[in-house]
């Protein structure tokens, strides 16, 4: 790797290799990359099914199927659908329905009830609505018990609770284009009609398992994190697992959930094996509870003022002052633009993209030392502590921070089996098998993740067809296809909310919002025109794809050279494929600005109203 020499001035002294470090890249990455990709993981139906149950069910729901019409049907209970509903009550609309499979409200938050379970953005930009609800979260770092419920108070304050079908999955969706509504289809029987739909179904709610070779031999206790067993393990989210104390545990996972129950399990069991193929980037939590006095002092608007400040800084861009203070703004403010900036200023002129990239570079090398050198500092063994070192460029994974995981790997109990890349060979009766050796447990925790890279269809559980039969796997079996991310040709008075040629945020519930918002305007914008249905336009279709797609490309090389990961479709495809393929590429507060000149204007370009 050769370095400008201009690169090398304005970067300074170097103490690693740079040429060393990316070769060490690339080697871990291609030890990792397997050629079924994305197919290793096994898809939880037949008899893996039972790992979607809701075991969280405290009364189940007892009703008739329905036949009836509603104007607005919301699919999905989490942070998207509590938005939609919130600016859809905002807007005046009153005919909702939330239609939702879980037996609450709160999405992601209502399955990730896995001890130590918490935000990993700060909760005063992450939980939605707050001063809407007049609620401060009561620690930096919200824990899903606080998340959950303030998931409950959002529904409660819009009264999305009336009319809502809880315990109820969608199985089919179909456009009636003679009577402009779509017929909703569901486990219950209901055949019922709505005129619109926001497809609110986010993708952190369907658990996958790992495809390994014996995984119904395994005679032990088994579940996934996102369905964690209280029952078997004792104690909650909080810890005090106490059914753990005589018992042998093994997680296979190791990234943000892995993370974050393992300091509980580690604590509890009798014995804990945690399997490893590719360690997370752990850098510092620092979490603490919130000052009241500061809470007290905070004015009017003071909530999107901070969404926008930490959406800059994690964007690359320059605030004059940083408002989070945390990893995620200390991340890029050293990997990021704000570098590139100061740089340039140094300079007296703009960077050239070979500059750019290689200083860049440069400082993630030097960021990622920073970590692999905290795993040294706190974990006493230094072979665990090397095989604990993530060796990938920052944002190759999502980032992680936490204070008692490195930790946990000092304790007798605790043992970090390292598969060198390989992963779990095979399960037998009695437990796990890694680098031809048996580790007998007695419970095995799936802590594997949810089906984020796959298609939209099979994250759902079921098609959406459209008008003329058209299904939406079909439309979409080339890449998405949607004017602004939120509608498709085709499948009028639908709308997709969550990662669908969108804008990617740290911030997830920030860019729901924007969603939310935009799609409340549309709807307003149709009843003050009298208007019933609304699609975008073929031609605003495709002009919109073709921007998306050739701005596409701009991390197709970074996620090409990085370890595999649901990011990168497992290494198999670079960026096309990957999680953030088909985004907006020019980042989320153009891509705000977008939609709010858009809305300005006010004559709804790329869509077609009748």
């Amino acid at each position: 790797m050769k370095i400008d020499p201009t690169v090398q001035e304005m970067f300074g002294e170097m103490d690693f290799d740079p040429t060393a470090l990316k070769a060490k890249y690339l080697a871990e990455r291609d030890r990792r990359v397997r050629p079924d990709g994305s197919t290793q993981y096994q898809e939880v139906t037949a008899e893996f099914s039972h790992y979607v149950d809701d075991p969280y069910v405290e009364q189940p729901i007892e009703r008739a199927p329905l036949f009836d019409t509603v104007e607005i049907a919301i699919i999905g209970g989490g942070f998207g659908g509590l938005l939609a509903g919130a600016r859809l009550r905002e807007a005046g609309f009153k005919d909702l329905r939330v239609i939702e499979k879980a037996a609450d409200f709160g999405g992601t938050w209502y399955w990730n009830r896995y001890p130590g379970a918490m935000c990993d953005v700060e909760s005063y930009c992450y939980l939605p609505l707050l001063e809407e609800l007049g609620y401060m979260p009561k620690h930096k770092y919200s824990f899903a018990a606080e998340i959950l419920e303030h998931s409950k108070r959002i529904a409660r304050h819009f009264d999305l609770y009336d009319n809502a079908c809880l315990q109820t999955s969608v199985t089919d969706m179909s456009w009636d284009e003679a009577e402009g509504y779509w017929t909703i289809s569901t486990d219950r029987g209901d055949k019922m009609r709505a005129r619109y739909v926001a497809m609110a179904n986010g993708p952190l709610s369907r658990p996958k398992l790992p495809g390994i070779e014996g995984i119904n031999e395994f005679k032990g206790h088994t579940f996934h994190t996102s369905r964690w067993d209280y029952n078997y393990t004792g104690g909650n989210s909080s810890g005090n697992l106490t059914g753990l104390k005589d018992k042998r545990v093994g997680i296979i996972g190791t990234g943000a959930t892995g993370v974050q129950c393992i300091p509980h399990l580690g604590e509890w069991a009798q014995q804990l094996y945690v399997f490893q193929r590719t360690p997370s980037s752990i850098d510092e939590r620092n979490n603490h509870e919130t000052d009241p006095d500061w809470a007290a002092s905070l004015e009017p608007g003071w909530q999107q003022e901070r969404m926008d400040n930490f959406n800059v800084l994690v964007s690359g861009g320059h605030q004059d002052v940083d408002l989070i203070n945390d990893g995620w703004t200390d991340i890029m403010r050293n990997v990021t633009g704000t570098v590139a900036k100061s740089a340039s200023q140094k300079l007296g002129r703009r960077l050239t993209k070979i500059e750019r990239a290689q200083l860049m570079e440069l400082c993630d090398f030097r960021k990622m030392n920073q970590v692999r050198e905290r795993a040294e500092e706190l974990v006493a063994d230094p072979t665990v502590a090397e095989a604990l070192k993530p060796w990938y460029r920052q944002f190759c994974k999502r980032p992680c921070f936490h204070d008692e995981y490195l930790p946990t790997y000092n304790r007798d109990n605790v043992a970090l089996i390292d598969s060198d890349g390989k992963g779990v060979e095979r399960l037998t009766e009695n437990g796990v098998v890694v680098n031809g050796v048996e580790y007998e447990v007695d419970c095995l925790v799936f802590a594997t993740g949810f089906e984020v890279g796959t298609s939209y269809t099979k994250r759902a559980g079921y098609d959406i067809t459209g008008r003329d039969g058209k299904t939406l796997s079909n439309h979409w079996a080339e890449g998405l296809r949607t004017h602004q991310g939120l509608q498709s040709h085709g499948f009028p008075n639908c709308f997709f909310m969550g990662f669908t040629q969108t804008a990617i945020t740290v911030n997830v519930p920030h860019a729901l919002n924007e969603q939310a918002k935009h799609i409340a305007y549309i709807l307003s914008e149709l009843r003050e025109r009298n208007a019933k249905v609304v699609e975008a336009t073929a031609e605003g279709e495709q002009a919109y794809v073709d921007e998306i797609r050739a701005k596409a490309t701009v991390g197709a090389r970074f996620y090409a050279e990085c370890t595999p990961g649901y990011y990168n479709g497992e290494g198999t495809s670079g960026n096309r494929g990957g999680f953030f393929s088909d985004m907006y590429g020019d980042g989320s507060i153009r891509f705000f600005k977008v939609l709010e000149k858009w809305r300005a204007a006010g004559d709804l370009n790329g869509l077609a109203l009748r």
